[in-house]
């Protein structure tokens, strides 16, 4: 196994390294850990526009991988699984982020609106849509995260969820359309 095959991260190795370490083999989980940690690291960053808050989510995210590889079944691959492990592990962080700030400034809040002087547009974006999604209903949030902030397709996502793709295709419609209004109201 070369490390340019292991990297790709779509290949096979990826998959054979998580069947074993759901079966139990430590040394495949520790391979694991150490291969997908890039690319957790570049999902988290999707959601997250501070490089610490997205190593702090990755970190989170190959903790709930070790914790949980065991009842990963192959009911979709991997990578599909561990999307929706970083998305949520993303949003996590987030959350906490927003409670130790409220927490640290004692009555005085977050700003609603980063500085767009010293926060890029990529990043004022990101975090409105964060604060966006926490407003949804979490089938809506969810599946709204995994299409569109990480990509996948309605397909990965009704395996990964366990529901009809017709299902998926209405929970994004409906979470885009709430979506819609809160970014538009939040301006």
């Amino acid at each position: 196994m070369t490390n340019t095959t292991v990297r790709e991260f779509d290949g096979i190795e990826i998959e054979t390294l998580a069947r074993k370490a759901s079966a139990g083999d430590g040394a495949a989980l520790n391979a694991l850990l150490v291969e997908v940690r890039p690319e957790t690291l570049r999902l988290c960053g999707r959601f997250l526009p501070n490089r610490q808050d997205a190593e702090e989510a990755c970190q989170d995210t190959l903790w709930a991988v070790a914790r949980g590889i065991g009842g990963f079944h192959g009911r979709s691959t991997f990578r599909t699984w561990l999307h929706s492990l970083a998305a949520n592990r993303a949003r996590s962080t987030y959350q906490a982020i927003r409670r130790r700030h409220d927490g640290e400034a004692a009555g005085t809040p977050l700003p609603d609106r980063p500085d767009p002087r010293r926060t890029s547009i990529v990043a004022v974006t990101r975090l409105d849509l964060l604060g966006a999604l926490e407003g949804l209903r979490p089938e809506y949030s969810e599946a709204a995260a995994l299409r569109d902030v990480l990509g996948l397709s309605y397909g990965d996502i009704a395996a990964l969820l366990d529901i009809p793709e017709g299902t998926v295709k209405s929970r994004i419609h409906e979470a885009r359309r709430q979506l819609r209004a809160r970014l538009t109201d939040h301006r």
